[in-house]
C-alpha cells in the first residue's frame, strides 16, 4: 500500500511539473513575444526552475490538491506573485493548447470545491 501511494504521489507530482511547464511556456510566448518557440526568456526560466524546485521538494504532494490552496506557502511573495500572474494568464489559454490537461484540473478543483 505505501509503494502505491509513493507512486501515486510521484505521477501527481510529474503532472504538477508538466502542468506547469506548459503554463510557463504559454506565459512567456504570450508575454516575450520575442522568445523563440519552445524556449524560454531568461525570467521565466527562472521562475520555472523555481517553481520545479519547490514541486519537487514539496512536502504535502500526497494530500494537497493545488499550491493556491496549500496552507505552507513553498513560494517567497515575490516568487508567489510572478507565478501567480503568469497562472493566470496562461490558465484559460490551456483549454486551446491542452484540453485534456485543462479537463483534469477542472475536475479537481470541481471535487475539491466540494470536498474539501
Amino acid at each position: 500500500m505505501v509503494q502505491q501511494d509513493d507512486k501515486k504521489t510521484a505521477e501527481k507530482r510529474e503532472r504538477e511539473k508538466k502542468t506547469v511547464t506548459l503554463m510557463m511556456h504559454i506565459y512567456c510566448r504570450g508575454k516575450h513575444a520575442a522568445t523563440p518557440r519552445g524556449t524560454l526568456c531568461p525570467s521565466c526560466q527562472s521562475l520555472l526552475d523555481y517553481a520545479l524546485e519547490r514541486l519537487e521538494r514539496c512536502p504535502r504532494m500526497a494530500v494537497k490538491t493545488f499550491c493556491s490552496v496549500c496552507p505552507i506557502h513553498c513560494y517567497s511573495p515575490e516568487r508567489r506573485e510572478e507565478i501567480r500572474q503568469a497562472m493566470r494568464y496562461a490558465g484559460p489559454r490551456m483549454l486551446f493548447y491542452h484540453p485534456l490537461l485543462t479537463l483534469h484540473h477542472m475536475f479537481l478543483q470541481f471535487r475539491y470545491r466540494h470536498n474539501p
